[in-house]
């Protein structure tokens, strides 16, 4: 018997169509399928649309109403969800969704980074491929949230964007793709391992600022965000997550201010640890009392922090403590 699937349709690269005034969404749910039918041999399919935008312009609403309706779904005894999402921030709403939903049906996100005018368009194999993944039974067992791309399968917290227009620019740095899919099976490669939902989904009120550490960078991004009333921080440092002597004196005081501060590193690959000692050093800033994102990106990191400050009065707890 045929899985059941339903396919939430957002908008982005994959319904888009060129115009003169450039390309965006144009394509409704009801046409996403187009060179995709084939996906129809793997399940049965119902497709609802969420909305037609394009990613660059998503909101936690429409996160929230993703997943809300991955639940409606789970409800109705369907089997997985597809959702159809533009790239640039596929990856944030994927982990997201890995974040808040409570359904043990999996989430499984995919997309285009060619329209369905350009030519070889990517969509329609993505779209297949994502069918053929929500319908596996051993991702349907483990539930979660996934990114499926360029015949690959990632999970949504490793997962990110490495490319701006490659057919291949999702990857998993650390971990690798949980599996592969050919014409013929999905070959995995290691163990699924869905996160536990940390809460409901819920559109974070809270405002968490990102600022980034590099040569010479003063302390004046963070004493604006302390004047602007900022709910949390997100520190882009660089490697194992250090800043430079003027930040770190600036994230000193923004504690003083009890505004939680969590540290990520500008490399796409490892994790942020407390190393280095000295102004700006990890483990002068673990003694200021921040906390640490560990092998997530500063995007997710910042969706994380979001979702601790609208929940809880503990946010750090959220984050890795040295």
């Amino acid at each position: 018997m045929k899985a059941s699937i339903r396919i939430l349709s957002t908008g982005g690269t994959i319904a888009s169509t060129d115009s003169d005034e450039g390309a965006r969404p144009e394509i409704y749910g009801s046409e996403i399928l187009g060179d995709a039918t084939e996906a129809e041999e793997y399940a049965s399919i119902t497709v609802e649309e969420v909305t037609k935008i394009p990613s660059f312009d998503m909101d936690f609403k429409t996160m929230a109403t993703i997943v809300e309706k991955s639940h409606e779904a789970a409800e109705e005894g369907i089997d997985g969800v597809v959702v159809t999402h533009g790239t640039d921030t596929m990856e944030t709403s994927a982990f997201y969704a890995g974040q808040t939903s409570s359904t043990d049906v999996p989430i499984v996100f995919t997309g285009a980074q060619r329209r369905p005018d350009e030519p070889s368009s990517d969509g329609p194999a993505n779209l297949i491929n994502a069918v053929r993944a929500a319908s596996h039974n051993r991702v349907q067992a483990a539930g979660g949230s996934y990114v499926v791309f360029n015949d690959q399968l990632h999970e949504a917290r490793s997962v990110t964007k490495l490319h701006t227009s490659r057919v291949g620019a999702f990857q998993s740095p650390d971990s690798g793709p949980v599996a592969s899919l050919d014409r013929h099976r999905i070959q995995f490669h290691h163990e699924l391992n869905s996160a536990e939902p940390k809460c409901g989904p819920i559109v974070p009120t809270a405002t968490v600022r990102v600022v980034s550490s590099g040569v010479s960078v003063s302390r004046d991004p963070i004493d604006d965000a302390i004047k602007a009333g900022v709910d949390g921080l997100i520190i882009e440092g660089t490697g194992l997550g250090n800043t430079t002597k003027a930040m770190s004196e600036g994230i000193a005081d923004a504690i003083d201010y009890e505004i939680p501060v969590v540290v990520g590193s500008r490399c796409p690959g490892g994790s942020t640890i407390p190393v280095y000692g000295g102004d700006g050093g990890g483990e002068t800033l673990r003694k200021y009392g921040v906390g640490f994102a560990d092998d997530l990106s500063v995007q997710k990191a910042r969706i994380k922090l979001a979702l601790a400050l609208s929940v809880t009065d503990k946010p750090l707890e959220w984050f890795t403590r040295y």
